[in-house]
């Protein structure tokens, strides 16, 4: 697919979801693809589901928070390995 179509179909997803060019270049960073975006559109029927927006910010808040807990996680892991051995347990 090349470009201009693919700029086509966000400009479609931006304008059917009704994405700012906040919530679209939040898609856009998660790889998300402009099909599925228009494919969520809540149903009168389905009360239930948020709206693309705001299923978009939540799915970023999450991922942005679960890839900061495992930078947070490798930084402890390295810190701990690069620390000496405690003084009681040394070797036989």
């Amino acid at each position: 697919m090349n470009k201009k179509n693919r700029d086509v179909e966000w400009a479609e997803a931006k304008k059917k979801c009704r994405l700012n060019n906040e919530t679209l270049q939040m898609a856009k960073e998660m790889g998300l693809n402009p099909r599925s975006l228009i494919k969520n559109i809540p149903n009168k029927s389905e009360q239930w589901k948020s709206p693309v927006s705001d299923w978009l910010q939540d799915m970023y808040e999450k991922r942005k928070a679960k890839a900061l807990k495992k930078l947070s996680k490798k930084k402890n892991s390295n810190v701990q390995s690069t620390l000496p051995f405690n003084e009681d347990k040394k070797g036989a």
